[in-house]
């Protein structure tokens, strides 16, 4: 799930609390500054444009006395990005340490297609999608580091959640000796009113406007996070596992009571495991996920609502938009089911879980997790073919599979009527009594104990 970090839920620390917090900050304070003791020349800072970035801007020019660079990904959330730059000049970043980059394409070819061979589930119901964005930002922030001599990092992720571990994991495992700030383990900023306290009194440009969705809410109801895979909504009312969120929080599916009441059918072509096309166009990775976004959107297909269990130990409700890639997994499973062999399948079923563990707690980078994938890559070389599907009203439906190069479905053999001997019935007679025979054996023992 992903932690606040566009928008905050509303808390009040008590008076110990903030004790509390101060000791920690002077501990947190001094870690940051690396082994040396020395504090950073120049950080990298992961720069959305917003509240608490703009906020953490600021406090590492104060606190740290350091040289800023700004880098703003377009991993497909959907909001501009160019405003962001605006900004960081405006609180006096250098033109040249400015960075934007649009990595939709690298997201979704090298992240979301290789986590969905996998079929990746995390709890049998979560798509991953903003645990498979956070490497993606972390390896950038190391290169940007790279590329500007800079000797240090910075994220926006709170203390609580996983991408604190998510962002930091990755850093380490791509430069071992990087300096890691991370504000929310070091200020007292802890409550909405606190930074924008900060801001006011600093006059830190940022567009903050309070929302009000629901009879319960009242400044920020809860906290969103998107990009090209999925929106995600924690925090606020939603953490009452008990509130139905209302309608008006969905952002990009329509409710499946009011979507179309005419069901529409799709084709996806697949290569080597991945979509290279839809309805027979060929589109690049970035456009297949948009394209497939638009039209379950449309017919209110990838709602989710659940509870988790985060990687630093607590449950957390977490509600979620993924239409493309909910039909992307179920078309995934279909094809692999007439392309691949029954124990190869198997085989990636059992590791699937563990893979997707490893994404969702921040291990993208690790030795375990590349093991796995060239398994899985390797599994996806006979995965060619063509995928029917049937979206309506929230539901997707497999109503058709084919590859004319690669399919192990034999009608002749699988037929109900007469295979002209492709298979000799009389032949299972022998098959399951030899499977028996275990079965068999343990049941005599089991009588005779009875005897006794």
């Amino acid at each position: 799930m992903s932690e606040a970090i566009g928008e905050l839920a509303n808390s009040k620390p008590s008076r110990l609390a903030k004790s509390n917090t101060r000791k920690v900050a002077k501990k947190a304070a001094v870690k940051s500054t690396g082994e040396s003791g020395e504090k950073p020349k120049r950080v990298v800072l992961a720069y959305s444009g917003g509240l608490d970035t703009s906020v953490i801007l600021k406090w590492l020019q104060d606190e740290y006395q350091c040289e800023v660079v700004t880098f703003t990904a377009d991993i497909g959330q959907g909001e501009e990005v160019e405003p962001a730059r605006k900004k960081a000049l405006a609180m006096g970043i250098k033109k040249e340490h400015i960075f934007i980059e649009d990595l939709r394409e690298e997201f979704v070819r090298d992240f979301v297609f290789p986590m969905f061979r996998a079929n990746t589930v995390y709890e049998g119901e979560y798509l991953l999608g903003t645990s498979i964005a956070r490497p993606l930002i972390a390896k950038q922030l190391i290169s940007i580091a790279r590329k500007t001599g800079a000797d240090a990092i910075s994220h926006g992720a709170t203390g609580k959640g996983n991408d604190q571990v998510r962002f930091e994991l990755g850093a380490y495992a791509l430069m071992p000796n990087v300096k890691i700030i991370a504000p929310w383990r070091e200020w007292d900023l802890l409550s909405r009113e606190k930074l924008l306290a900060y801001a006011d009194k600093n006059k830190i440009p940022v567009d903050f406007k309070k929302r009000v969705v629901g009879k319960r809410g009242g400044g920020a109801p809860y906290s969103m996070d998107a990009n090209l895979l999925h929106i995600s909504y924690e925090g606020g009312i939603l953490e009452d596992p008990n509130y139905e969120p209302e309608e008006s929080m969905w952002r990009i599916t329509a409710s499946p009571e009011k979507a179309p009441n005419k069901p529409e059918y799709i084709e996806l072509s697949y290569a080597k495991g991945d979509i290279v096309a839809i309805n027979g166009k060929k589109l690049s990775p970035a456009k297949v996920l948009t394209e497939l976004n638009r039209v379950g959107g449309k017919h209110g297909i990838g709602r989710l609502d659940m509870v988790e269990n985060r990687y630093v130990g607590m449950k957390s409700r977490g509600c979620y938009e993924t239409p493309g890639g909910t039909i992307m997994l179920r078309a995934h499973r279909a094809i692999e089911s007439i392309t691949m062999d029954r124990e190869v399948l198997s085989l990636k079923d059992d590791l699937m879980p563990r893979y997707g563990r490893m994404i969702y707690n921040g291990y993208w980078f690790s030795p375990e997790r590349e093991l796995l994938q060239s398994l899985i890559d390797q599994s996806q070389a006979t995965v060619n073919g063509t995928v029917k599907l049937k979206l309506y009203k929230g539901t997707v439906m497999c109503v058709g599979r084919e590859s004319k190069t690669d399919s192990l479905f034999d009608q002749t053999i699988s037929t109900f009527d007469d295979d002209g001997g492709a298979y000799n019935q009389a032949d299972a007679g022998g098959f399951i009594k030899l499977n028996a025979l275990r079965l068999r054996i343990a049941a005599n023992k089991a009588a005779g104990r009875k005897k006794k």
